[in-house]
Protein backbone atom coordinates (compact mmCIF):
# COMPACT_ATOMS: atom_id res chain seq x y z
CA UNK A 1 0.00 0.00 0.00
CA UNK A 2 1.46 3.33 -1.06
CA UNK A 3 1.85 6.35 1.13
CA UNK A 4 0.29 9.41 -0.44
CA UNK A 5 1.58 12.94 -0.07
CA UNK A 6 -1.14 15.17 1.26
CA UNK A 7 -0.81 18.97 1.06
CA UNK A 8 -2.01 19.01 4.68
CA UNK A 9 1.42 17.61 5.54
CA UNK A 10 3.15 20.68 4.14
CA UNK A 11 5.27 22.37 6.80
CA UNK A 12 5.43 25.64 4.86
CA UNK A 13 9.17 25.48 4.21
CA UNK A 14 10.02 24.80 0.57
CA UNK A 15 13.19 22.76 1.14
CA UNK A 16 11.64 20.52 3.79
CA UNK A 17 8.41 20.00 1.85
CA UNK A 18 10.34 19.02 -1.29
CA UNK A 19 12.44 16.55 0.69
CA UNK A 20 9.34 15.06 2.31
CA UNK A 21 7.69 14.57 -1.08
CA UNK A 22 10.82 12.82 -2.37
CA UNK A 23 10.86 10.66 0.74
CA UNK A 24 7.28 9.58 0.00
CA UNK A 25 8.25 8.74 -3.60
CA UNK A 26 11.20 6.64 -2.42
CA UNK A 27 9.21 4.78 0.23
CA UNK A 28 6.62 4.00 -2.45
CA UNK A 29 9.38 2.72 -4.77
CA UNK A 30 10.68 0.43 -2.05
CA UNK A 31 7.23 -0.91 -1.20
CA UNK A 32 6.40 -1.45 -4.88
CA UNK A 33 9.68 -3.28 -5.49
CA UNK A 34 8.96 -5.60 -2.58
CA UNK A 35 5.29 -6.15 -3.44
CA UNK A 36 6.10 -6.90 -7.10
CA UNK A 37 8.83 -9.36 -6.12
CA UNK A 38 11.52 -7.43 -7.93
CA UNK A 39 14.95 -8.91 -7.66
CA UNK A 40 16.99 -8.50 -4.52
CA UNK A 41 19.31 -6.13 -6.40
CA UNK A 42 16.45 -3.69 -7.13
CA UNK A 43 15.21 -3.80 -3.55
CA UNK A 44 18.78 -3.43 -2.23
CA UNK A 45 19.33 -0.37 -4.39
CA UNK A 46 16.07 1.28 -3.33
CA UNK A 47 16.57 0.44 0.33
CA UNK A 48 20.13 1.80 0.24
CA UNK A 49 19.02 5.02 -1.41
CA UNK A 50 16.21 5.46 1.09
CA UNK A 51 18.58 4.92 4.02
CA UNK A 52 20.95 7.58 2.67
CA UNK A 53 18.12 9.97 1.84
CA UNK A 54 16.69 9.72 5.36
CA UNK A 55 20.15 10.46 6.77
CA UNK A 56 20.59 13.47 4.45
CA UNK A 57 17.10 14.81 5.16
CA UNK A 58 17.41 14.48 8.92
CA UNK A 59 20.84 16.11 8.75
CA UNK A 60 19.42 19.06 6.79
CA UNK A 61 16.61 19.55 9.31
CA UNK A 62 19.01 19.29 12.23
CA UNK A 63 21.40 21.87 10.70
CA UNK A 64 18.46 24.25 10.31
CA UNK A 65 17.44 23.63 13.92
CA UNK A 66 20.93 24.50 15.06
CA UNK A 67 21.27 27.49 12.73
CA UNK A 68 17.99 29.04 13.87
CA UNK A 69 18.27 27.87 17.50
CA UNK A 70 15.07 25.84 17.45
CA UNK A 71 13.99 25.42 21.10
CA UNK A 72 12.64 21.88 20.58
CA UNK A 73 15.70 20.62 18.68
CA UNK A 74 16.77 17.98 21.21
CA UNK A 75 13.38 16.24 21.26
CA UNK A 76 13.05 16.50 17.46
CA UNK A 77 16.51 15.01 16.92
CA UNK A 78 15.62 12.25 19.38
CA UNK A 79 12.69 11.27 17.16
CA UNK A 80 15.04 11.14 14.17
CA UNK A 81 17.45 8.89 16.08
CA UNK A 82 14.63 6.56 17.16
CA UNK A 83 13.43 6.27 13.56
CA UNK A 84 16.94 5.49 12.31
CA UNK A 85 17.25 2.70 14.90
CA UNK A 86 13.89 1.25 13.82
CA UNK A 87 14.80 1.54 10.14
CA UNK A 88 18.13 -0.21 10.74
CA UNK A 89 16.31 -3.03 12.56
CA UNK A 90 13.99 -3.45 9.57
CA UNK A 91 16.97 -3.38 7.21
CA UNK A 92 18.71 -6.06 9.30
CA UNK A 93 15.56 -8.18 9.05
CA UNK A 94 15.60 -7.65 5.29
CA UNK A 95 19.30 -8.57 5.09
CA UNK A 96 18.58 -11.79 6.97
CA UNK A 97 15.32 -12.92 5.36
CA UNK A 98 15.03 -10.94 2.13
CA UNK A 99 11.97 -9.10 0.83
CA UNK A 100 9.23 -11.12 2.54
CA UNK A 101 5.56 -10.16 2.52
CA UNK A 102 5.65 -9.82 6.29
CA UNK A 103 8.53 -7.39 6.11
CA UNK A 104 6.75 -5.36 3.41
CA UNK A 105 3.72 -5.06 5.70
CA UNK A 106 5.92 -4.14 8.66
CA UNK A 107 7.85 -1.55 6.60
CA UNK A 108 4.60 -0.06 5.36
CA UNK A 109 3.05 0.13 8.80
CA UNK A 110 6.17 1.34 10.62
CA UNK A 111 7.74 3.70 8.10
CA UNK A 112 4.56 5.16 6.62
CA UNK A 113 2.91 5.56 10.00
CA UNK A 114 5.96 7.25 11.46
CA UNK A 115 6.30 9.62 8.50
CA UNK A 116 2.67 10.72 8.71
CA UNK A 117 2.86 11.26 12.47
CA UNK A 118 6.29 12.91 12.52
CA UNK A 119 5.64 15.23 9.58
CA UNK A 120 2.07 16.00 10.65
CA UNK A 121 3.08 17.08 14.15
CA UNK A 122 6.80 17.45 14.85
CA UNK A 123 7.92 18.78 11.46
CA UNK A 124 4.89 21.05 11.20
CA UNK A 125 5.88 22.66 14.52
CA UNK A 126 9.42 23.16 13.21
CA UNK A 127 8.06 24.58 9.95
CA UNK A 128 5.87 27.03 11.86
CA UNK A 129 8.96 28.11 13.80
CA UNK A 130 11.00 28.65 10.61
CA UNK A 131 8.17 30.56 8.93
CA UNK A 132 7.92 32.79 12.02
CA UNK A 133 11.61 33.56 11.49
CA UNK A 134 10.93 34.48 7.84
CA UNK A 135 12.60 31.30 6.55
CA UNK A 136 9.91 29.71 4.35
CA UNK A 137 12.35 29.77 1.42
CA UNK A 138 15.41 28.65 3.43
CA UNK A 139 18.11 26.69 1.60
CA UNK A 140 21.27 24.98 2.77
Amino acid sequence: MAIQWDPKLSVGVKLIDEQHQELFRRVNSLLAAMEQNHGKEAVDKTLGFLAQYVKDHFGAEERLMQQYKYPDAVAHKGQHEAFVRTFLELKAEYDKAGPTNGLAVKLNRTVCGWLRQHIGATDKAFGTFLVSKGQAQVAL
